[in-house]
């Protein structure tokens, strides 16, 4: 029960979490972590080719090191959620020090790019004590997924293979255009996968949509 409430995408025993949308709704969320990036504008270029908006879930850090690429990623119409800011590993830690990496995390984005998320995602997938104060305090819902494309260790088709197996309607695909804090990390097989899946997913009638846009959040 422990290791389902800390790592179950499906779960909401420590804080509140979604991971699928309407199953009535022909639509995926493509989700990335990690960034930014040197590769997010890569990533970028991809999916303005299909026209499929997507969430990047983003670390302060790295938001610090590359804002540009933060105003870029909003300019192009998509969606950015919290990430924390050093992608540390939470478990085992303090309320104070969850909450701190978040919070600073949302300060970053904010400074860099005007707009303060209201979804987040945790490093390592992993939710622990204190992320359900977290989350009230700094008005973030907590997003999982319904497919992770395991593309840090995986080669493109196998990714390809994984989600394209994996597709249903309201699904969440959470992919990665970072390495954790990695500058320059290689993301060829992330975009390799992409160049496929894309294609395969718009020929089965599925509409892209930012997490929010799947789950009705906005306003």
């Amino acid at each position: 029960m422990m290791g389902y409430a800390v790592r179950g995408p499906s779960s909401s025993l420590l804080a509140p979490s979604i991971h699928r949308g309407s199953p009535h709704k022909h639509a995926l969320a493509l989700t990335f972590d990690d960034g930014p990036s040197e590769g997010t504008e890569q990533v970028l270029d991809i999916l303005q080719r299909f026209r499929a908006p997507a969430t990047f879930f983003q670390c302060g850090m790295n938001v610090a090191r590359l804002p540009g690429v933060t105003r870029t990623v909003l300019a192009q119409g998509h969606e950015i959620g919290n990430h924390s800011y050093s992608h540390a590993r939470l478990y085992f830690r303090s309320k104070a020090t969850i909450e701190m990496e978040f919070s600073r995390a949302q300060q970053t984005i904010g400074d860099a790019a005007g707009f303060v998320p209201r979804i987040m995602r945790p490093p390592y997938g992993v939710r622990w004590f204190g992320f359900r104060e977290m989350q009230r305090n700094l008005k973030l819902m907590g997003i999982m997924w319904t497919a992770i494309a395991l593309d840090w260790k995986l080669k493109g088709s196998a990714i390809a293979s994984r989600l394209l197996h994996s597709a249903s309607n309201g699904g969440i695909f959470c992919l990665h255009d970072g390495r954790e804090l990695q500058p320059r990390p290689d993301i060829s097989e992330t975009l390799r996968a992409l160049r496929e899946i894309l294609p395969a997913l718009e020929d089965r009638g599925y509409k892209f949509e930012t997490v929010s846009q799947l789950l009705c959040l906005t306003n």
